[in-house]
């Protein structure tokens, strides 16, 4: 099981959905949250709304996304995590062209780092408890 404390600050990132449910909207529709959080200090560098009717971030929204993290930063981590039911292609294919490598894992793995921002989001915005 992976743990904060094997990670300095920016070596890796996880990417991850934050909602185990979509977030509805009256105006905009329904969406799912993705968000970029640094493994070691378990800090989530920026979020995505993401529609549901998308299987996936669009290749801008995958830039952006990693944009935002950088600026938090200012330089690239050597790995993003990602779990591997996640559907991030293009988020993948982004970081690699970055230079990152990309490591898939089963989200249980990663729930040591994300467990308690997805207990968060669920208890300010709904849906079942993650983890």
């Amino acid at each position: 099981m992976l743990h904060p404390n094997q990670f300095d600050v920016n070596e890796a990132w996880i990417v991850f959905q934050l909602n185990d449910a979509p977030i509805r909207t009256e105006q905009d529709g329904d969406f799912n949250f993705l968000a970029l959080m640094d493994a070691a200090s378990c800090f989530i560098l920026t979020s995505a709304p993401v529609a549901t009717t998308q299987v996936e971030p669009t290749r801008l929204e995958a830039k952006r996304l990693l944009t935002e993290a950088h600026a938090h930063k200012k330089r690239w981590p050597d790995t993003l995590f990602v779990p591997s039911g996640l559907a991030a292609q293009l988020v993948v294919a982004e970081a690699e062209r970055l230079g990152m490598d990309v490591v898939r894992v089963a989200e249980e793995q990663l729930l040591p780092f994300i467990g308690e921002a997805q207990e968060g989001f669920s208890e300010r915005f709904g849906g079942r408890a993650a983890g």
